[in-house]
């Protein structure tokens, strides 16, 4: 949308109109009283699908499976601070698999707040936590910038949730606004030559290299790219031990399914390898603790993804390449 002369608009129907010029196909949601008035609204928004949960946390994780099946933001709704708590626990799974969802709650009149009216609470400092960004929104004319910066946090790489406090003044007031424009960051990035042929001898150097495959494979629609690395590797290939949906072929004569996440079955696994190729994946995220540490002592690691945090985090990186999973792979 090219930015135009400001037209009066009510704030629900001017955050409608953001969330259908961002791309947003399906609205998921559990509304209430609050939400009522974007329910309201909805009627003159026909290209939007609105997608009815009977409880929070179906809402979101319905909403994650979308944006997951999809690839596409998306946007859901829940109902003051008992349905966010509701939610937090699909927050929390949207926000592990990194799916780009705008998470909104209603809230009550700015100012009603100081009454503590039933089913207020701090929803900003509840969602927080669990997402890339979280505000409320107070004021009418923020409401175009919140929205744009909202969608551009959520789909910049690496993708995640992002949550919104709607307070029902800002829905029911009207005002003249510019809706402006949306913006995408292009997260399509390469290493440099000199990375790149360095990775290509230390993975030529392995006499039995292993790669790991990570939910970033998918999210970079490079599934036919890790399947060729694995191929003219000879090498096997595992899923990340906390998939998040399937990371790489299953019927591939090079996969072996899913690490586990018992930390002497993941040793003994990785023992006969000499480099493990992490690509897009977390590496050896456990759930209870062990006495014995799941990487063997002599396996060197290498990682490619967007996910900087996760590089070097509890084992250090040989290599470590910040870099879209496709275009490295492709340029491999």
């Amino acid at each position: 949308m090219n930015s135009t002369a400001p037209t009066t608009t009510f704030g629900r129907d001017t955050f409608l109109s953001l969330l259908v010029d961002e791309g947003i196909t399906h609205l998921f949601g559990n509304p209430g009283t609050t939400e009522l008035p974007i329910m309201h609204a909805l009627r003159d928004h026909t290209s939007l699908t609105y997608v009815l949960g009977l409880q929070e946390s179906v809402v979101i994780a319905m909403a994650d499976g979308f944006c997951r099946a999809s690839g596409k933001l998306t946007a859901c709704n829940v109902h003051v601070a008992p349905g966010l708590g509701n939610a937090l626990g699909a927050i929390y799974n949207a926000n592990l698999s990194g799916s780009p969802l705008i998470i909104t709650a209603g809230q009550q009149e700015q100012g009603h707040g100081l009454m503590e009216p039933l089913l207020y609470g701090p929803l900003v400092d509840m969602a927080r936590p669990l997402v890339k960004w979280a505000t409320e929104i107070t004021r009418i004319e923020d409401v175009p910038r919140i929205l744009r910066r909202a969608a551009k946090i959520a789909m910049a790489s690496p993708t995640g949730p992002v949550f919104l406090s709607l307070p029902g003044d800002i829905l029911n007031t009207s005002t003249a606004l510019d809706l402006g424009q949306r913006t995408r960051v292009d997260a399509l990035t390469l290493p440099s030559d000199k990375s790149l042929r360095h990775l290509s001898e230390r993975i030529l150097a392995a006499k039995q290299p292993v790669l790991l495959a990570g939910t970033e494979i998918v999210t970079s629609d490079a599934l036919h790219e890790a399947a060729e690395l694995a191929e003219v590797l000879g090498a096997p290939v595992y899923q990340q031990t906390v998939p998040h949906g399937a990371h790489f072929f299953s019927e591939h004569p090079a996969f072996k399914g899913a690490l586990t996440r018992i930390q002497d079955q993941v040793r003994s696994t990785l023992s006969p390898y000499d480099l493990m190729i992490c690509i897009g994946s977390d590496v050896l995220q456990m759930s209870v603790w062990s006495e014995t540490d799941p990487l063997p002592l002599d396996l060197p690691i290498v990682q490619i993804g967007l996910r900087d945090w996760e590089m070097g985090k509890n084992y250090p990186a040989e290599i470590a390449l910040r870099s879209d999973i496709k275009e490295t792979l492709q340029k491999l």
